[in-house]
């Protein structure tokens, strides 16, 4: 089986003689467009206004002049590092016949100097160096970054809005609890239905009603958890009806596989799909870098420790696999990884059983991933009947 591209190096060969190579410094202003002209000796800058058809005018014009210097233009490349803009420039400019790559900020080395220079030029020649090492298909220059489709990458914001919208309900919920401590009153629940009206009777430490201005406040929060609590549920509602529509097309057969997991819903299959699974990632250890659950080693002569998570990788992947990796042992108790856990923590004390439920979160998305992917169901791991 041919092996995935881990976009670490290029896989076509490098003719610098008639490939035009361009790096794009962005930024909300303006953009600093950088390039290796074939027949031209200097390396040529520009500042252009943020406009993607200015940009492919400066590339053609480029590419004019190195025909004059008696060159042939075959190949165009463009690359910029990826961050606030997306990937939509990239999407433009292949749809238009140029190479398109996004380069991983964190896999671009810069010099460990305390007080080093930073400009916009310097960032370009660097990003400049490193796409040249990386075409020509050395290890170490930097790594790409897959840029997804419209249509995969909008099939994410469901569940990332979601997200956000938890923790604003949670933000708001503890904002009402919070203002109503100050007045000696606990166990207030603001997700109850009739919390609006239950508010009417609240009575302070004193015996005396919430005072004007606080009541005022918390109605108004109120009034914003139950927007909150409707676009959640207008979210699920969403994802349900999306999946009845095509239950075993695309990625929906993958969350579908997932959600029979007993321990694993709807929400963290969903995630895992959109965020991990879907991917074509190129083994175990790309799939546990991506999601940031490997070490970080610190190791230098006689040195030797370990710093923690290297948190390189997909924040919410990790987040999720550390909830859903607790949750395991509650649901597969049978399971071949559960049983590792529990014989591995046996006398461990807390920060023991802390690291150690790390390592099973990541054995647990390496399974996952074997089971989206090939099929191959974890020893003991138990499932639900299919729908």
């Amino acid at each position: 089986m041919t092996k995935v591209n881990d976009l670490s190096r290029s896989l076509a060969a490098l003719d610098q003689d008639t490939t035009l190579i361009a790096v794009v410094e962005l930024s909300s202003k303006s953009w600093l467009v950088g390039a290796a002209v074939p027949g031209v000796e200097r390396h040529p800058l520009k500042k252009l206004d943020p406009n993607a058809s200015a940009l492919l005018k400066l590339i053609e014009r480029w590419r004019g002049e190195g025909e004059r210097k008696g060159r042939t233009i075959e190949r165009v490349v463009v690359a910029y590092e990826a961050g606030r803009d997306g990937f939509w420039l990239a999407r433009w400019l292949k749809e238009r016949g140029l190479e398109a790559y996004v380069i991983h900020p964190a896999s671009v080395a810069v010099s460990r100097e305390r007080k080093r220079a930073k400009t916009d030029r310097l960032d370009a020649a660097m990003l400049l160096r490193v796409l040249l090492g990386w075409l020509r298909g050395e290890r170490g220059h930097c790594s790409m970054v897959a840029i997804p489709s419209l249509e995969e990458e909008d099939a994410r914001r469901p569940g990332r809005e979601r997200e956000t919208l938890v923790g604003e309900r949670a933000r708001i919920t503890n904002r009402i609890k919070g203002a109503l401590v100050r007045f000696g009153i606990a166990g207030f629940n603001p997700m109850l239905r009739k919390a609006a009206q239950n508010l009417e009777k609240l009575k302070t430490a004193e015996g005396g009603p919430l005072p004007a201005n606080t009541l005022a406040e918390i109605k108004r929060d109120l009034a914003r958890l139950t927007v909150v609590r409707e676009q959640i549920a207008a979210i699920e509602k969403a994802r349900v009806e999306s999946l009845k529509r095509a239950p075993k097309t695309g990625p929906n057969a993958m969350l579908q596989l997932l959600a029979r997991v007993i321990g694993i819903g709807i929400e963290t299959a969903d995630m895992l799909v959109r965020e991990v699974l879907s991917r074509e990632l190129r083994d175990r250890r790309a799939v546990a870098r991506y999601a940031g659950l490997t070490g970080s080693p610190d190791e230098s002569g006689s040195r030797r420790r370990e710093k923690g998570l290297s948190r390189a990788g997909n924040a919410r992947v990790r987040r999720g696999m550390i909830q859903l990796a607790w949750r395991f042992l509650m649901f597969q108790k049978e399971s071949a990884l559960a049983r590792w856990y529990r014989t591995r923590t046996v006398g461990a004390t807390p920060a023991q059983r802390k690291s150690l439920i790390v390592a099973l979160a990541r054995k647990l998305l390496i399974a996952l991933w074997r089971l989206a992917t090939t099929g191959e169901v974890p020893d003991g791991l138990a499932l639900r009947p299919a729908a």
